[in-house]
């Protein structure tokens, strides 16, 4: 490993043993051009005391470089994006069922019968008349609140998408756009996807039982809520699918590769979609 000014120079050339940010970079930054015996030559460099001292060395300079490496992938903007929308979608689905249970309840001790988020926020406002109406209206309380953060959420999502994706985030909006990079595992991974496989992302247990024999092969995966394949006619929404999933591969590849917006794309989708729902007109 070369981190020194010559092209076979060790990894700890020039460095003090107990050095450990000074071995951490260079095991991050540092190449060989050919292997070489580096622990005989690590310790003719007086970097070690023995084959044992360089590998615990190395040990401890590896495993750091390792660990700064996850922190800065976890703090990278996608890895932010798709904690954001996870929450956000744990949020919402944790709301609405808290809220059924508010329905219900409440529904016991109060008039009425709606359900949903809003009757939870109708609940949460009111003043409890003795513990049972105490608990009631606090788990109200905390469904509005869930309610919220999921809001909240959902607004970060959509500010920061674009950011991060900005062609994704155009053509798929914000929140699709998140799911997508969050389904794929970061947006590196998405732009390396083919077109087909980011068209079924979501819909792996349809896919997983076509390849046993057990069901039709998706059409689509998560891609589905958007417009263009939801609002085409079932005997086109494949075209549509496959149209929408080409274009967004090539969305993410800008995005993660020159991050530069390409309002082109954008237009080219537009036209695709258009001659593909013309069909429905002429059929």
């Amino acid at each position: 490993m070369n981190a020194g000014s010559t092209p076979d120079a060790g990894w700890f050339e020039g460095l003090d043993r107990r050095d450990l940010d000074g071995s951490t970079v260079a095991v991050r930054n540092g190449s060989a051009e050919s292997p070489s015996n580096w622990p005989t030559r690590a310790i003719e460099a007086g970097f070690a005391e023995s084959e044992d001292d360089y590998y615990r060395a190395l040990h401890e300079a590896t495993v750091r470089a390792t660990r700064e490496a996850v922190t800065e992938r976890e703090r990278a903007d996608d890895a932010q994006l798709v904690h954001a929308v996870r929450a956000m979608d744990d949020a919402e689905r944790t709301a609405n069922e808290l809220a059924e249970r508010v329905a219900e309840w409440a529904g016991s001790l109060f008039e009425g019968d709606e359900g949903g988020i809003g009757y939870a926020r109708e609940v949460a406002g009111r003043e409890p008349d003795g513990p049972v109406e105490e608990r009631a209206v606090s788990l109200a309380r905390r469904t509005a609140e869930l309610a919220d953060e999921a809001d909240a959420l959902r607004a970060f999502v959509e500010r920061t998408a674009p950011a991060v994706a900005p062609n994704l985030a155009a053509m798929a909006g914000p929140v699709l756009t998140a799911r997508l990079i969050a389904l794929a595992g970061g947006l590196e991974t998405l732009a390396r996807k083919p077109s087909g496989t980011l068209q079924v992302l979501g819909a792996e247990d349809a896919l997983f039982a076509h390849l046993r024999g057990h069901g039709p092969s998706p059409k689509h995966g998560i891609i589905y809520t958007h417009e263009y394949v939801r609002g085409t006619h079932p005997d086109h929404r494949g075209s549509a699918a496959r149209a929408l999933a080409g274009k967004l591969t090539i969305a993410a590849r800008i995005d993660h590769y020159s991050g530069d917006r390409r309002p082109e794309l954008d237009a080219e989708l537009d036209e695709r979609i258009a001659t593909i729902r013309a069909r429905e007109a002429e059929e």
